[in-house]
């Protein structure tokens, strides 16, 4: 390596001069920090593949299927709609359980106005989903226009709603949406149904607006810290109000794909949603962006878990299961995203 005085009288170094070597130690400490924030950006998916090949070894014949494929691709897309619509809500620090009712309303009133009242069926599901927006609007107006709790108000309002679509469908499951209807989620591409893409697209945009909007940037800023948002000039309560009328009318969106997809609605069919939905929010936070409510993780999450329960039942555990499986993996989420979010928040 050779030295040079430059025109200011300091002293250069010229690199090119020096031969070819071992890698210094801070490149391999570099190296190495790369390396454990790759593993820690996707260790669940890493997990994931490894629960893969284990179901496989254990019974490939009926775990390495086109059956089995589409039954964790393909038969629970109204989850990643409830996804979806938590991380609108938790990105900017509220809660919203009812997320799961709204999607049973949304579904109940849709097969209702349709089956039993004639209407037609696009008037229908409009009327399904304005519905899943007047319930996300009911929720800003009590908990950001109002102060109540967030949790206790989800908590009521998802009872509250649920009683709402037991009264319309008069207790029963309501069936007999037509065929041209289902056919916008229940058309297969590929092996899968439309309503998987529809997901896809769903988590595209969802990401694009958190991560490269001023709108997006203005929910993480409220969620971190909803009085230094205010302070910088950030409309705090428009942006709380906002969320919850989106995940209104995204889990009424997920109701509408999801009569369509059965031909019909069970109003209390909903409320087995939530859990899954929770937990896979929750377990996103660990995946692509560590300590953060995104949509990436939470649609891998959904995925993950399905995975799980399927190759459980395949090998033989079935009826509890599921339950356990949720409830654990909602516990190890919340645990898992707690630590995460106060690491990244000690940085």
């Amino acid at each position: 390596m050779s030295t040079t005085t430059g025109e200011t009288g300091h002293i250069r170094t010229d690199e090119t001069a020096r031969p070819p070597g071992p890698a210094t130690p801070a490149t391999s400490w570099w190296s190495r920090a790369r390396l454990a924030d790759l593993n820690r950006r996707g260790a669940v998916v890493i997990v994931w593949a490894l629960m893969v090949l284990t179901f496989a070894a254990a019974s490939p014949n009926l775990f390495l299927t086109r059956g089995t494929f589409q039954i964790i691709f393909g038969s629970h897309g109204e989850l990643i709609f409830l996804g979806m619509a938590l991380v609108c809500v938790f990105s900017v620090g509220e809660f919203d359980f009812s997320v799961a009712s709204i999607m049973g309303l949304s579904g109940t009133a849709t097969s209702v106005m349709y089956v039993t009242h004639g209407w037609p069926i696009a008037a229908a599901a409009v009327f399904g989903l304005a519905l899943g927006v007047a319930a996300g609007a009911l929720n800003a107006v009590i908990i950001v226009l109002l102060g109540v709790d967030p949790i206790i108000t989800t908590l009521g309002m998802a009872t509250a709603l649920i009683g709402v679509a037991l009264w319309i469908s008069h207790l029963t499951s309501v069936n007999g949406l037509p065929f041209g209807f289902s056919d916008i989620a229940t058309t297969q591409v590929g092996g899968l149904p439309l309503l998987f893409f529809y997901g896809v697209a769903l988590v595209v945009v969802l990401t694009y607006v958190l991560f490269a909007t001023p709108l997006g940037k203005h929910m993480t800023f409220v969620g971190a810290n909803s009085e230094v948002a205010r302070l910088a000039g950030v409309n705090v309560k428009r942006i709380r109000f906002g969320a919850f009328v989106f995940s209104g009318l995204l889990s009424g969106l997920g109701g509408m794909l999801m009569a369509a997809n059965l031909g019909g609605f069970d109003p209390v069919s909903s409320t087995a949603s939530l859990l899954p939905a929770l937990a896979a929010t929750f377990l996103g936070t660990a995946i692509i962006v560590p300590g953060r409510f995104n949509p990436v993780g939470t649609w891998v999450a959904v995925f993950f878990l399905y995975t799980g329960i399927v190759g459980l039942q395949i090998i033989g555990l079935s009826g509890w299961i599921s339950d356990f499986f949720f409830g654990a993996s909602l516990v190890l989420a919340v645990t898992v995203s707690t630590l995460l979010r106060r690491r990244v928040s000690a940085v």
